[in-house]
């Protein structure tokens, strides 16, 4: 395993690369820690999984639309107006995509700055920091977020999560990505398994009501066609693990997803274009900071860790 370092199309890439299968995972740590690719060999021909920014006008253009494979924190997805209460005060959400429109968290283009690298015969890892240091006034606190990719053989990608409470009281938290999967055939053609017996309930707005409700179409695997999703789905973890698998029958390419205890959430969303879909590891439900549904209490100094890995197969 190598890793090494180029630039292209706007982008300072970190590339972590198994040798013998030509395996590559492509990192941009000062926009969010993107996820930038994901390089399999097939027949012969290397093809990228990732649906990424094409190039860094691209992503400048674009990010607060789609939030392509990035990290998510300390929140994930939408917060309802925008603000929460916590240990009895009101807080307010000052980065914002529109006034009281607050979603995806702080971090999701924060510069990220390369804090250790490895690599060895079995795996390449890299792990990049964030030090958040009171930044917004609706988050009025201190924690480090860690993030660190490791390639392993069979195309196999950890990602895994360090926050740690840097602040002198207890703080929320809850965690998330938001890597978006792309084989080169429609959405439409592509199948969708996930263990999981409940749905978050959802209003008009896609924030969740605070109910769960049954829910098992995905159980037995659902073909995708004219199938829409912006969802969020409570993963059973009584299952055999990978609890998601997102199959290609015409490439014969499936990619298979194995989340963490810390990760109890399966977001899946379905952009409009249908060329992509996201798949995302979440730590709580959507809106968890005013809801509870997932959410972590991190106490002065605690820190918790949250993992996944991705497995692909062609």
């Amino acid at each position: 395993m190598t890793i090494n370092t180029f630039h292209e199309a706007g982008f300072d890439i970190i590339a972590l690369t198994d040798e013998q299968s030509g395996t590559q995972v492509e990192i941009v740590p000062a926009h969010g820690a993107l996820l930038h690719a994901f390089k399999v060999r097939r027949q012969g021909e290397l093809i990228n999984l990732i649906d990424s920014y094409s190039s860094l006008e691209d992503l400048r253009e674009n990010l607060h639309v789609s939030f392509k494979s990035v990290k998510l924190s300390p929140f994930a997805c939408r917060m309802k107006d925008a603000a929460y209460e916590w240990q009895g005060s009101s807080y307010s959400i000052e980065k914002t995509i529109a006034p009281g429109n607050a979603i995806h968290g702080l971090l999701y283009d924060a510069k990220f700055t390369v804090a250790e690298q490895q690599a060895s015969a079995r795996e390449a890892s890299v792990t990049l920091t964030y030090n958040f240091r009171e930044e917004d006034t609706g988050y009025p606190f201190s924690y480090d977020c860690q993030a660190t990719y490791t390639l392993l053989p069979g195309n196999e990608l950890r990602v895994t999560t360090k926050v740690i409470n840097r602040s002198q009281t207890s703080i929320p938290v809850m965690d998330g990505w938001h890597p978006y999967f792309s084989t080169g055939t429609p959405v439409d053609e592509l199948v969708l398994t996930f263990a999981s017996k409940e749905i978050v309930e959802f209003d008009a707005k896609l924030i969740p009501t605070g109910k769960v409700l049954p829910y098992t179409e995905f159980v037995k695997g659902k073909k995708l066609a004219g199938v829409e999703l912006d969802n969020s789905f409570v993963l059973d973890f009584s299952q055999a693990q990978p609890l998601a698998s997102l199959l290609d029958p015409v490439k014969n390419i499936q990619i298979d997803f194995f989340p963490g205890d810390h990760y109890p959430v399966l977001q899946v969303y379905i952009p409009p274009h249908r060329n992509s879909i996201a798949v995302e590891n979440l730590s709580g439900a959507p809106n968890a900071f005013n809801n509870g549904i997932g959410l972590v209490t991190l106490a002065a100094g605690e820190d918790r860790t949250f993992d996944t890995r991705i497995k692909i197969t062609v």
